[in-house]
C-alpha cells in the first residue's frame, strides 16, 4: 500500500524563519559575486511547503505525457506533492486533468491506472461523471432508488477541473489558474527552435513503445538534476567517454529572456547510423545546423533534448525534499522510426546511451544532496564563464519565492 503525505508547512512559520531572506537576494546579483540557493532550499522540510504553492501550483508545471493515456478512457491519477489528480483522455482524445477527489464526501477516485467505459465513478457511494468531469449520477440521493433530488443541483458538484495545456505530448498543468497564457509561455521557446522544427513537426513526433520509456529513484532534492541539466561544465569529470566525442569546447549556453528556461547545446552531435539504418529527420530543420542538439530546462521541471532525428522529455516527480523521480520519454518522427520493426536495435541503443549518460549524473546530484548537510556552506559561487545558465535557474527559483 502507498501512503502521500501531505506537504505542509508544520509549525506554519514565515519563510523568513526558515531562511535567511537575505539569501535569496543574494541569488539575484551578478554571477560574479552571487551565492547559489541557500542549504535550506535542498533540506528543510517546512521550507518545501513554500516551494509547493509559489512553483509547483503557481507556474505551468508537468506531470506527464500524453503518451500514457493513449486512448479516449484511459485514465492515470498522479500526486503532485500532496496534491491528488486524475489525468484522463475524453471521447474526443482531449486531455483533461481534475482534481482527483469525489464532490459529495471527498473520497479519492483513482488509485491506478486503467481504461474507463463510461464514467469516473467513486468507489464510496457511486456518484459517477462523464470525461468532462460533469456530475451525471447520484444513486439514491433521495432516498432507496430514487436518483434525484429537487433540493440538490448536479451542476454545482462536478469534478474541478485543472488548467492544462499539451504541448510535445508533454501535460503541463497551472494548479493556481494564474500563470500567463500558455502560448505566451512557451513563444521564447518556440522561435528559439523555429530554425529546427516548425508547428506541423511538433505534431510527427512518435513515442517509441518499445524501447521509450525508463525511470530513475534518485535521492536528491529535484532542483539538482535542473541545475546539473543546465552546464556542460561536469563533463571531463562526470562524462569522460562523452567528452571525447563533444567536449566544452564543442557546446554552448542557452539562456533565456524572460528568465524561463536555460541550458545548453552542442555543435557535435552525431545520429546514430547502422550500414544504410538511421532515423528519420526533421523536415525543416535548417540544413547549416544538422550537427546541433540542444537540451534546455523549461523550469520548473522538465529538461528537453532536441536533436534532428530525436526527441527526448526527461521531466521530474518530487516526492520530497530529498527523493526525486526522473521519468525520460523518448519521440521519433514518424512511426517507423519510433516503432517500426527494422530499427529497433538502433532505438534500444539510443535509449541505453541515454540511460547510461543520466546514471553518470545521478552520482553528482546525489553528491551535491550529501554535501548540502554541510553548516558552512553558504550556496556556493559561479564560474562567472561555465555557471551562467545554472545561475539563471537559481535566479528564478529566489525570484519565484520573492
Amino acid at each position: 500500500m502507498i501512503i502521500f503525505f501531505v506537504i505542509q508547512n508544520q509549525k506554519n512559520l514565515p519563510l523568513s524563519e526558515i531562511l535567511n531572506i537575505d539569501k535569496l537576494y543574494n541569488v539575484d546579483k551578478p554571477i560574479e559575486v552571487a551565492n547559489g540557493l541557500p542549504n535550506e532550499c535542498y533540506t528543510n522540510k517546512d521550507y518545501l511547503a513554500f516551494e509547493r504553492e509559489k512553483i509547483f501550483f503557481n507556474k505551468w508545471t508537468v506531470i506527464g505525457v500524453g503518451n500514457s493515456i493513449p486512448n479516449p478512457g484511459d485514465a492515470k491519477p498522479y500526486n503532485l506533492l500532496g496534491i491528488p489528480l486524475i489525468m484522463i483522455r475524453d471521447k474526443k482524445k482531449k486531455i483533461r486533468v481534475f482534481h482527483n477527489v469525489c464532490s459529495h464526501r471527498g473520497f479519492k477516485l483513482l488509485d491506478n491506472s486503467c481504461n474507463l467505459k463510461n464514467v469516473i465513478r467513486c468507489p464510496y457511494h457511486s456518484w459517477s461523471y462523464d470525461f468532462r468531469g460533469n456530475l451525471i449520477a447520484t444513486p439514491h440521493i433521495g432516498g432507496l432508488n430514487n436518483h434525484q433530488s429537487e433540493k440538490f443541483d448536479k451542476t454545482k458538484s462536478n469534478l474541478k477541473e485543472v488548467r492544462t495545456r499539451i504541448w510535445m505530448d508533454i501535460i503541463f498543468v497551472n494548479i493556481n489558474s494564474n500563470e500567463i497564457n500558455f502560448d505566451d509561455y512557451m513563444k521564447p521557446l518556440e522561435q528559439r527552435w523555429a530554425k529546427f522544427i516548425t508547428r506541423d513537426d511538433q505534431k510527427s513526433i512518435v513515442h517509441s513503445n518499445d524501447y521509450g520509456y525508463f525511470n530513475l529513484d534518485v535521492k536528491c532534492n529535484w532542483k539538482f538534476a535542473i541545475e546539473n541539466y543546465c552546464e556542460s561544465y561536469h563533463l571531463p569529470t562526470i562524462h569522460p567517454e562523452l567528452n571525447k566525442v563533444s567536449n566544452i569546447d564543442d557546446h554552448y549556453h542557452i539562456q533565456s529572456l524572460p528568465n524561463r528556461f536555460a541550458g545548453q547545446g552542442s555543435k557535435k552531435y552525431e545520429q546514430l547510423i547502422k550500414g544504410n539504418k538511421k532515423f528519420k529527420n526533421f523536415p525543416h530543420w535548417d540544413k547549416n545546423l544538422v550537427k546541433n542538439s540542444e537540451y534546455i530546462a523549461l523550469f520548473p521541471n522538465v529538461m528537453i533534448g532536441l536533436h534532428i532525428d530525436h526527441f527526448y522529455i526527461f521531466w521530474l516527480e518530487p516526492i520530497t525534499i530529498n527523493k526525486t523521480k526522473e521519468h525520460m520519454q523518448m519521440y521519433y518522427v514518424g512511426n517507423e522510426s519510433a516503432n517500426g520493426e527494422e530499427l529497433k536495435e538502433l532505438r534500444k541503443e539510443n535509449v541505453r546511451f541515454w540511460k547510461d549518460v543520466m546514471l553518470e549524473d545521478v552520482s553528482a546530484i546525489e553528491g551535491m544532496q550529501e554535501g548540502r548537510n554541510s553548516p558552512v556552506y553558504n550556496g556556493g559561487n559561479f564560474s562567472p564563464v561555465m555557471d551562467q545558465p545554472t545561475h539563471q535557474f537559481h535566479k528564478w527559483i529566489a525570484n519565484s519565492l520573492l
